[in-house]
């Protein structure tokens, strides 16, 4: 006869303690820290298609930096990866992010996860780590905007100009911010839409030049295991962040699973589609495919304009990618401090019911991120982390090997 083992049930989590309330079935009532905190009631909510795009930012921002993907494996392990990793990455964690997320629809997201399953000492430490590593992320985009900027405007490439326009993009894109979330999400979404529409025309114009054999190449004797599988995991991760907004979201816990699935469809196929268009559509020479290729291609197949469009989009992605990035850092500061894990004035809103304190803090978190040099930036940039390299390491080392992630 087998002996029965005593079963330990976990302690039940007091969703009380965490300021959510119990409404009824497929309703979400407002937590009490959000009933009470200033001018959060007559602040409209993130609908579906800016939280949308907000994630597509927040994940990808276009298929900017897959190139190397190709250089590195092939055309036909470069498809496989960007179909294959979805599946055992992206999805299973935005089914985590979308479970969590409406079981504590809280601003703050994986820090009331992780306070909620281990305590607030662990859930400060999973806050201020992870705000940190998204200041430090988020000091790249004014960078690399104004370095696809000078290759149009010189001005831009050194000096006292250079110096200005950073600022200038720092402060103008912090303030949007600070104007509203949902100013940010329509921002969000008009720059997907410009961001993608240049790879659906060059994707058409591809069709007639494309020979399938060329998906089919590799060689995986000159395999680069660890480009490949650092660009394939870059560019298909980072699902939780949105879940520090999930106290903004109208309806979260029917909003929240379907804007991550209808984001987890459209990230891929912006890799997949314009992969498939690239690689098929010209002759393959791997070396050619490292950054900014995809906009050679786009000339190739059609002119300069495209090429041209090509090269703004991946600018203006930038944009989105810091939009993004500074919501989700702000308002995660906004949660920690809504769970007594910060002190309470970081619990205030704006008049546009924004987290000011925590605005402020994450701006100038990376302003300090980028006077103090923690990072140095390649010549060419691209949005991926090939681009950033950590001081003291060789440049032949963050090309060749993708040493340089940060975050």
């Amino acid at each position: 006869m087998k002996e029965v083992m005593p079963v330990i049930a976990p302690h039940p989590l007091n969703r009380e303690e965490f300021g959510i309330n119990a409404g009824e079935e497929g309703q979400d009532t407002p937590t009490a820290s959000e009933q009470s905190s200033p001018r959060r009631g007559s602040v409209a909510k993130l609908s579906m298609l800016p939280l949308v795009a907000l994630i597509f930012y927040e994940v990808s921002g276009g298929p900017f930096g897959l190139e190397d993907s190709v250089r590195a494996g092939g055309p036909l392990l470069a498809l496989l990866g960007f179909i294959i990793v979805p599946f055992v990455w992206s999805i299973p964690e935005a089914l985590v992010t979308a479970e969590l997320a409406t079981a504590f629809p809280k601003n703050g997201g994986f820090v009331v996860w992780i306070s909620a399953a281990f305590g607030p000492f662990w859930g400060f430490q999973e806050g201020w780590l992870k705000w940190m590593s998204g200041v430090t992320d988020n000091a790249l985009y004014p960078v690399l905007f104004l370095d696809y900027l000078k290759r149009g405007l010189p001005v831009f490439a050194k000096g006292p100009a250079r110096v200005a326009a950073l600022l200038l993009t720092t402060v103008g894109l912090t303030y949007l911010n600070y104007r509203g979330l949902t100013i940010v999400g329509i921002t969000a979404v008009a720059l997907a839409i410009f961001t993608l529409l240049p790879f659906f025309v060059f994707s058409l114009l591809a069709i007639p030049k494309i020979q399938m054999q060329r998906w089919f190449v590799m060689d995986l004797r000159s395999m680069n295991w660890r480009v490949y599988l650092n660009i394939l995991f870059w560019n298909l991760n980072y699902w939780d962040n949105v879940s520090t907004l999930a106290g903004e979201v109208d309806k979260p816990s029917q909003t929240l699973p379907k804007a991550l699935l209808w984001a987890v469809v459209l990230v891929t196929f912006t890799y997949i589609v314009p992969l498939l268009a690239g690689t098929g559509a010209v002759e393959l020479d791997r070396a050619k495919w490292e950054d900014g290729y995809l906009a050679d291609v786009a000339l190739v197949i059609g002119g300069a304009p495209l090429k041209c469009w090509i090269t703004i989009a991946a600018a203006l992605s930038n944009m989105g990618l810091f939009e993004a990035e500074m919501s989700s850092n702000s308002f995660q500061l906004l949660g920690m401090g809504e769970n007594g894990l910060l002190p309470q004035v970081f619990e205030q809103r704006s008049k546009y019911g924004t987290p000011s304190l925590g605005i402020l803090c994450s701006a100038t978190g990376l302003e300090v991120a980028k006077q103090k040099r923690w990072f140095k930036f390649s010549a060419s940039p691209k949005i991926y982390p090939k681009d950033v390299e950590v001081v003291g390491s060789s440049s032949h080392d963050a090309h060749d090997e993708g040493s340089g992630l940060l975050t």
